[in-house]
């Protein structure tokens, strides 16, 4: 079936022969999220299917790999039917408007980095040293207007970078108006998540955000699990062991990280259980990915709590 504004009239009447029907939707949260939220907004009962498990399922079935809609859609199917604990999508809320300003601030941070770095390369050939890594607009400007290009190579290099400046400036600007964009939809969401000790608007946004509808975790280690603060198993023979895991959401991860490391550096009840790690005999490394467990677990009661669960 053809993808386009009236998919939905058409699957549901191509449905109305099915009273008692669940819909899967392979990546609801990508792709296919138009789709789920449309006929979940219809009244619909929707799951969703994460592609890695529609792609097992699609290889174990033919050996192959190719992707074709008749194929991705049995395989989608079959998931569905066969997999136990499958997300159940739900309608977008306040989390959603959260996620998007987050996921829009860390794009304008990643971009005024890539510039920065662009700048810092041009001027390194331009003045003898560079400049310090901290570089601001204001100060690479400063800089440039005291090169004098002696070849049209470094005027244009100059002219470029320039136009880095520029670029900076704006960015500057722009994540500036998101920030104060996400201090006012943190404020509006009520949360208490906020309440814990190096948790900013930011950070907040982050959390709330990433972490989505918290009716799909059964307990805290669940939701350890999901943000990778709970580690995971490397046993080998009688030897047993845990190391760090580097799956589950990492934006949920890192928010969780700078927590710590705000608890870490401030004489909080943080600080105080790194420090009692350490005495254990724990290597920092240990002792932080602990404190971020404790923080995990803290951060799940704050977000249930808001969830009215």
């Amino acid at each position: 079936m053809k993808a386009d504004r009236h998919q939905v009239e058409r699957l549901l009447k191509w449905a109305i022969d099915f009273p008692e029907r669940r819909w899967a939707v392979e990546s609801a949260n990508g792709l296919g999220f138009l789709l789920a939220q449309q006929l979940v907004a219809a009244g619909e009962d929707v799951v969703d299917v994460p592609p890695t498990l529609a792609a097992r399922v699609r290889v174990l079935g033919s050996g192959k790999t190719q992707k074709n809609d008749p194929n991705d859609a049995l395989s989608t199917a079959i998931a569905a039917m066969r997999a136990k604990r499958l997300r159940s999508v739900v309608a977008e809320n306040h989390g959603g408007v959260l996620r998007l300003l987050v996921d829009h601030h860390h794009d304008l941070g990643s971009l005024r980095t890539q510039a920065v770095c662009r700048l810092h390369a041009l001027v390194r050939c331009l003045v003898p040293g560079g400049t310090p890594l901290r570089l601001s607009a204001a100060r690479a400007g400063v800089v440039l207007r005291s090169v004098r290009p002696t070849t049209a190579v470094d005027a244009e290099r100059k002219r470029m970078a320039l136009g880095h400046v520029a670029d900076i400036r704006r960015l500057d600007a722009e994540i500036a108006a998101s920030k104060a964009r996400i201090v006012t939809a943190v404020a509006a969401s009520g949360t208490t998540v906020t309440e814990l000790y190096g948790v900013g608007p930011v950070v907040a946004a982050f959390l709330i955000g990433h972490s989505g509808d918290m009716a799909r975790f059964a307990n805290r280690d669940h939701y350890a699990s999901y943000n990778a603060t709970a580690p995971i198993e490397a046993s080998s023979g009688p030897r047993v062991r845990h190391r760090l895991n580097p799956r589950g959401n990492r934006r949920l991860n890192h928010a969780i990280h700078v927590i710590a490391i705000c608890q870490i550096r401030h004489p909080t009840d943080g600080r105080k259980y790194f420090d009692r790690k350490v005495a254990e005999g724990k290597t920092t490394k240990e002792a932080l990915r602990a404190l971020k467990r404790q923080i995990s677990n803290g951060v799940y009661r704050q977000l249930v709590i808001d969830s009215g669960r």
